[in-house]
């Protein structure tokens, strides 16, 4: 027998805790029934649109058939096998396709978990490819200010040791070096000045830099900005012109979130490593990977452990890879570009009564991206029972009230969910 909503949330109160949050928190959840499309329908009735995609990850919208069925397809075959000298054909169509729509140069293909361990494989790669170099020395990274690559230890050592959430860890993380955040906004007039910090870091510091890790274009959960793509690319060059490696986190941009299939090209740049995650599967399932170039791949291998020293249990999930195969061929399918673009007029249009309120200091759109940026920290327990009172699921951070919206949104959800987003902004 189902659990009823009180059932749901009296055992959820005793024993589960949630992102982010104290076990001891009074903020109220909402139990969910189920989800289609667009919506979250709650366990009371209540239907919400979900302006965050998941946590940006389910572009396609919820409850999709084709996803749905490729799972159906696959667990009657092979729900799950290691990957220790064994291969599957979900895996093989995987890689193959990512090595096809992203940048040019990357052939290598390294899966994983989830987009926090993606990036420990990526740093790891970065180290242990200047190790079998000879050059053990250089094994740290320079990340950029307000920049944000996850929860995990490695990942946590390259988050903005300010913004990126996890100061409490600052006394036993790795140190690394960090630079100024870009200070030019997206299609802005380039200058060179603004290179002038992380030109002097790598001139400092190349010596022991195994890599630059940066997200490109837009810096997601650290700040949720947007920068030059002329600042993307001269990085891609300084990297180069000091011989350090560039390893570009795009968990929350990639699958044409910010209007180009990755941000990278943007700058029409291939960095040596590439993170991915969250979209991959469209959201149905954890599943990340670790992309680099066969330049970087050789020269591991070459190296004195003559292997790279990594191997997730659930690497390469069969029923993870089949889902992202066919979230891939739907996003190719679709027409994403148009659609993403035009949610990104939307987006700007509807959001753009909240520049008259005293409280907003500054709203910006990007692709599928909304940002209305705060001048003080919303109030999450206040905030989200105003938003599900407007029938949407908004979910703010410090300063930042901001949407993610699945591609497949109509423009009647979209305005919707500007509209009560301005009425929200406009009570605080």
């Amino acid at each position: 027998m189902a659990l009823t909503q009180e059932q749901i949330l009296a055992l959820d109160k005793a024993h589960i805790w949630h992102p982010y949050s104290s076990v001891n928190s009074a903020a109220e959840l909402y139990a969910v029934d189920h989800c289609q499309g667009v919506e979250i329908v709650l366990k009371d009735g209540r239907r919400l649109i979900d302006g965050m995609a998941s946590w940006w990850s389910m572009i396609h919208g919820y409850n999709h058939p084709e996803l749905n069925q490729a799972i159906k397809d696959q667990v009657d075959n092979m729900a799950h096998v290691m990957f220790g000298g064994l291969t599957h054909e979900p895996a093989a169509r995987l890689a193959k396709s990512l090595v096809e729509i992203t940048p040019v140069g990357l052939e290598q293909v390294f899966f994983s978990d989830s987009g926090s361990v993606a990036v420990e494989i990526g740093q790891k790669m970065a180290i242990q490819y200047w190790h079998a170099k000879g050059h053990p020395q250089k094994n740290k990274m320079l990340s950029l200010r307000l920049g944000y690559h996850g929860d995990t230890f490695a990942a946590m050592s390259v988050c903005d040791p300010v913004t990126g959430m996890h100061q409490l860890f600052n006394g036993v993380l790795t140190e690394q070096f960090f630079t100024e955040a870009p200070a030019c906004k997206y299609g802005e007039a380039w200058d060179e000045k603004y290179l002038l910090d992380i030109r002097q870091q790598l001139q400092q510091h190349h010596k022991t830099l195994a890599a630059v890790i940066l997200e490109p274009i837009v810096q997601g959960a650290g700040a949720m900005r947007f920068y030059s793509a002329d600042y993307l690319r001269r990085v891609s060059e300084l990297c180069k012109e000091y011989g350090v490696l560039l390893i570009a986190d795009e968990i929350a941009t990639g699958f044409g979130r910010a209007g180009k299939m990755f941000a990278c090209d943007f700058a029409g740049i291939t960095p040596d490593i590439l993170c991915l995650g969250k979209a991959l599967t469209g959201g149905y399932m954890t599943l990340a990977a670790t992309l680099c170039t066969n330049e970087v791949a050789e020269t591991i291998c070459a190296g004195e452990a003559g292997c790279f020293m990594h191997g997730p249990t659930f690497m390469a999930n069969p029923l993870a890879c089949a889902v992202a195969n066919k979230s891939i061929e739907l996003l190719l399918a679709n027409d994403w570009q148009p659609q993403v673009l035009s949610m990104e007029t939307a987006l700007r249009e509807g959001l753009a009564p909240c520049t008259q309120q005293a409280s907003v200091e500054d709203v910006r759109c990007l692709g599928a991206i909304g940002v209305v940026e705060m001048k003080e920290p919303v109030n999450m327990a206040t905030i989200t029972p105003l938003f599900v009172e407007q029938g949407v699921w908004v979910r703010p951070f410090s300063t930042r009230v901001y949407v993610m919206p699945p591609y497949c949104m109509a423009p009647a959800e979209l305005q919707k969910l500007t509209s009560a987003i301005c009425s929200v902004v406009e009570r605080l």
